[in-house]
C-alpha cells in the first residue's frame, strides 16, 4: 500500500499529536476547549465526537450534526483543523460537505465489515484523511480488513489509531493494549502510520501520561488524547479525559525519542547488542527444533504404550517448575507462563499428529481412551 505519512498530511511534521473532548457538548464547551488547546501550541488536529455509539440507549449520545457547525467555528476562530468519528455514510457525507479536516473510524464500527464498507463507499475518491481504530476484539485481520477497505475507496491518508481491546479479565486498562498486535500491524504495513489512543486504552486520566510515554517508546507515530476544559463535568468518559493544564503537563514531560542516532558509538554498541540477540535467538530456535523432535518420539513412545498424550500432573509441573526457574531468573512469572503455554500446546499438537499417523497406518494400538488433549 502507497499510504501517505502522517507528516505529509499538512497538519505539521513531528508526530500527530490529537486531542479535544470525548463529545461536543455544547458551542461553550467545545470553544473553551479549543482555545485552551491552541495555547499550548502543541496540537495539531482538534478532535470531538458528534456521534456517540453508547452501549446503554439512555446515555449522552453526543449532538450530532448541528455540533458540525460547532466545528466550523473552532477551526475559524483558532485555525486547528478538526476531526470527527463517523459511523455511518450519512455522517461521512455530512463531514465531507462541512469541510471536516479528517475523520476516523471507531472501534465498534470496525467490527462490523459492513459498516465499513457503507462509510468508505461515502468517502470513495475523497481526500479527506482517515483513520481507522482498532476493532473491539484482538483480531488483526479485521483490523487490516478495515484500512484494505478505506485503501480501496482511493483513500491513501490513512492512519490507524491503537486504543486498546476489549478485557476479558481485571486490568489496570480499560482496554488491554496487547502492544504486540500494534507491532504485527505495522510489519505487515509498514508504511502504515500508527497512532496511540492513550486515553481510551487507559479508562483514567493520571495513566494518561504513562501510556502516551510507552507509545512514544514503542515510536508510534502520534497520540490521540481526550482533552476537556471541564472533565469532572463531562457528558461522557470523564474519568479519562485530562483537563487542558494536565495536557499541558503530559507534554512538556514525554520523552520524544528518535527512531535512529547518527552517533557512531551508539550505531557500533547497538549493533553488537542486536548481534548478541541474533545469537541468542538462533539458539532458542535450535532449542525448540530439539525439544519438538523430542516431543514426537515421546507421542510415537505414548501411542505403542496406549498411554493419553496429555497428562494434567505434567503439565502443572512443567508450569510450575518453569515459572519458578524464570523468576529466579529475574523474568516475569506471567512471561514465562505464556511462553510454556505456547511450547507445550504446540508439544501436544505434534505428539497428537504422530499418533494419528501411526494409528492410520495401523503401527500403534488404540488407546481405551484418548484422555483429556489441548
Amino acid at each position: 500500500m502507497d499510504i501517505v505519512q502522517t507528516g505529509s498530511w499538512g497538519f505539521g511534521e513531528g508526530p500527530m499529536i490529537i486531542a479535544g473532548p470525548c463529545s461536543a457538548e455544547s458551542e461553550e464547551q467545545l470553544m473553551a476547549t479549543a482555545v485552551a488547546l491552541k495555547a499550548t501550541g502543541r496540537v495539531h488536529l482538534f478532535r470531538a465526537g458528534l456521534w456517540k455509539p453508547r452501549s446503554r440507549p439512555l446515555s449522552f449520545a453526543g449532538e450530532g450534526s448541528r455540533a458540525l457547525e460547532w466545528l466550523r467555528r473552532v477551526k475559524t476562530e483558532t485555525g486547528l483543523p478538526v476531526a470527527v468519528e463517523v459511523a455511518s455514510p450519512e455522517h461521512a457525507m455530512m463531514c465531507l460537505e462541512a469541510g471536516i479536516d479528517a475523520v476516523w473510524i471507531g472501534a465498534r464500527t470496525v467490527s462490523n465489515p459492513f459498516s465499513v464498507d457503507a462509510i468508505v463507499s461515502a468517502l470513495q475518491g475523497a481526500e479527506i484523511p482517515v483513520m481507522v481504530k482498532n476493532p473491539l476484539s484482538p483480531d488483526l485481520e479485521l483490523w487490516i480488513g478495515a484500512i484494505e477497505r478505506v485503501y480501496s475507496a482511493g483513500i491513501r491518508k490513512i492512519a490507524a489509531v491503537h486504543r486498546g481491546f476489549t478485557p476479558y479479565d481485571k486490568s489496570r486498562y480499560r482496554n488491554i493494549p496487547k502492544w504486540e498486535l500494534a507491532i504485527e500491524l505495522r510489519s505487515r504495513i509498514p508504511s502504515l502510520p500508527v497512532i496511540c489512543d492513550p486515553s481510551h486504552m487507559s479508562g483514567k486520566a493520571d495513566l494518561v501520561p504513562e501510556t502516551a510515554q510507552k507509545a512514544l517508546d514503542m515510536n508510534m507515530a502520534g497520540l490521540m488524547v481526550e482533552v476537556h476544559n471541564d472533565p469532572a463535568h463531562a457528558l461522557s468518559d470523564k474519568d479519562q479525559q485530562l483537563d487542558p493544564e494536565e495536557f499541558e503537563k503530559m507534554m512538556s514531560e514525554l520523552q520524544f525519542r528518535s527512531s535512529t542516532c547518527g552517533d557512531t558509538g551508539f550505531i557500533n554498541h547497538l549493533e553488537e547488542l542486536r548481534n548478541r540477540v541474533d545469537s541468542i535467538d538462533h539458539q532458542l530456535i535450535g532449542l525448540l527444533a530439539s525439544r519438538m523432535r523430542i516431543s514426537e518420539e515421546m507421542g510415537e513412545y505414548k501411542c505403542r504404550s496406549g498411554v493419553t498424550v496429555f497428562q494434567l500432573e505434567r503439565w502443572l509441573e512443567i508450569l510450575q517448575s518453569r515459572t519458578r526457574h524464570g523468576l529466579s531468573e529475574g523474568l516475569d512469572g506471567e512471561f514465562v507462563g505464556r511462553v510454556i503455554r505456547i511450547i507445550h500446546e504446540e508439544s501436544i499438537r505434534r505428539q497428537d499428529e504422530v499418533m494419528k499417523r501411526l494409528r492410520s497406518a495401523g503401527g500403534c494400538p488404540p488407546a481405551g481412551n484418548d484422555g483429556e488433549k489441548e
